[in-house]
């Protein structure tokens, strides 16, 4: 046994005194591969497959002939394991050198950062979306995969413009001038930081979707589905309080819920495959809010509904432009909308809109800025203005085509014209305080009081969760600061669909700016 270790010993000098020789000859580029010989993981060697299994063999072999007896074979393992290190760790150098030349800089960073850049090639689970809808479409950008540089990095370090929208001229033969009008494309001019912005806000929501539609399949929570999409789209957006953020709470209504309904603390529903479900959420850069929403199914049965809402809300947005009547727009959708009907367990149902639905005009920090655009024929004849934007928004329903308040709230949001109102409870002036300083205006929910910044860290940095709050929030809705926003349901066993875009109307052109390859 003392010879065994004394040999070990002796061998592992002799090996110490080559890898010195070795560095001085090979110089810095020995030393980087022994400091990534450090960090080495249980992942890394298992990564040399046959070549590992080879070294447990020889390792066995030598242990074998270590000795009869227990203690023996004992020492014969250990004067082996300078061996087997040695071998594992000139495999290593080999498989480094390959990745360090593979990477052009000589780091290991590309085994934890994910790379930039590639050719979007990964298909969403849920149903109808566009052919050209990849889960991975940022890459184009040189974007990571999951997306983890601000979108405002992948653009302005590059002196890059944010992408437009789909372009379309506005409606109505009174509109023809303004494409080639100078006066119009000088007030154009005028707004290009406004635009700018709003197209910022737009790829925001378009690479956040695109990431959520990869990990949005059957058996995840709602609560993780919304953490995940929220925590992206704060990163993705650069969150800094009301300067840029999310511009409201994470909708994911099921089947008979139309909208207004997320998670709320303790909530532990698990998407199905038989739900349908429809996922809004917004981004908001200096008020300049965008709201899109898509539907998520994986049954085909649904297939007809979604199409109707998607195919209504196309017509919806074509419809829409400067000097054109509200009510307009709801009859065009109204008309295309209930030519479906969908057969669900051997029953044929007539695809109908949900007429007490409707889509809204967005102001800076108010997204209910006045008009309403209804989505069923006979409606208010006020017409659509220069400059305005637009939440152009049909729903789908097997169901009565109304919708009543019901459930548990979950959205609650400052009123825009909230009257001052003196508060006696202590709680309510303070959570007033704090809804004020981290969401103004903007929708939040009980989900956002509940962490440990409160709903912005920029603002609260860690300390701004709220405790026994709902009493205060009673108190501010009662005295009508806050109002609540409870789920919208339809009959019970119904299922209902929405799809959303925003638009802009600018003085030459009607710009879609949400459009995305997925829908």
């Amino acid at each position: 046994q003392q010879l065994h270790f004394s040999d070990s010993t002796s061998s592992k000098v002799t090996m110490a005194d080559d890898k010195k020789n070795d560095d001085v000859v090979n110089g810095g580029e020995a030393l980087k591969e022994n400091e990534e010989e450090a960090n080495d993981t249980p992942a890394a060697v298992a990564e040399e497959g046959d070549g590992g299994d080879e070294v447990e063999a020889e390792a066995g072999e030598d242990a074998g002939e270590g000795g009869e007896g227990g203690e023996g074979d004992e020492g014969g393992e250990e004067a082996t394991a300078g061996e087997t290190k040695k071998k594992k760790k000139k495999r290593k150098k080999k498989k480094k050198k390959k990745s360090a030349s593979a990477n052009g800089d000589g780091t290991a960073a590309a085994a934890t950062t994910p790379a930039a850049g590639g050719t979007p090639s990964q298909k969403p689970h849920g149903r109808m979306l566009n052919d050209t809808a990849f889960t991975d479409y940022f890459l184009k950008y040189n974007q990571t995969n999951p997306p983890t540089i601000p979108v405002s990095t992948l653009f302005e370090s590059k002196n890059i413009e944010y992408p437009e929208g789909e372009i379309t001229p506005h409606p109505l033969e009174s509109n023809t001038y303004r494409i080639t009008s100078a006066e119009k494309r000088a007030h154009e001019r005028m707004q290009s930081d406004i635009y700018s912005k709003v197209r910022q806000a737009a790829e925001v929501h378009r690479q956040v979707r695109s990431y959520a539609q990869s990990f949005i399949k059957p058996g995840i929570k709602l609560t993780d589905m919304c953490q995940m999409l929220e925590n992206k789209n704060r990163e993705l957006i650069q969150e800094d309080g009301l300067r840029r953020g999310i511009g409201f709470p994470t909708g994911c209504s099921l089947n008979h819920v139309a909208a207004h309904y997320t998670p709320n603390p303790g909530d532990d529903t698990v998407l199905q495959y038989d739900d349908v479900m429809k996922v809004d959420f917004g981004c908001q850069i200096d008020g300049r809010i965008i709201d899109s929403a898509w539907t998520v199914s994986f049954n085909p049965r649904y297939d007809p509904l979604l199409q109707a809402v998607k195919e209504a809300t196309d017509m919806g947005i074509k419809t829409a432009g400067i000097d054109v009547r509200l009510c307009d727009v709801g009859e065009a959708v109204q008309e295309v909308m209930e030519s479906y009907e969908v057969e669900i367990d051997g029953k044929t149902y007539p695809v109908q809109c949900i007429r007490n639905l409707n889509g809204h005009s967005i102001g800076p920090y108010q997204i209910h800025a006045g008009k309403s655009v209804p989505i069923v024929k006979g409606g208010d004849t006020t017409k659509m203005e220069e400059d305005e934007m637009y939440a152009i928004e049909t729903f789908g329903t097997t169901g009565r085509g109304y919708i009543v308040e019901d459930l548990e709230c979950s959205h609650y949001m400052k009123n825009f014209h909230a009257p001052h109102v003196p508060l006696r409870l202590p709680r309510s002036k303070k959570l007033l305080s704090h809804i004020n300083k981290t969401f103004g205006t903007l929708a939040f929910c009980k989900r956002w009081l509940e962490r440990p910044d409160g709903g912005s860290a920029a603002v609260n940095g860690t300390n701004g969760k709220q405790e026994k709050y709902m009493g205060a929030l009673k108190n501010l809705c009662d005295v009508g600061i806050i109002q609540p926003y409870p789920p919208l349901c339809d009959i019970k066993g119904s299922y209902t669909a929405q799809y959303e875009h925003t638009i802009m109307l600018r003085p030459t052109c009607k710009e879609i700016v949400s459009r995305g390859d997925d829908y």
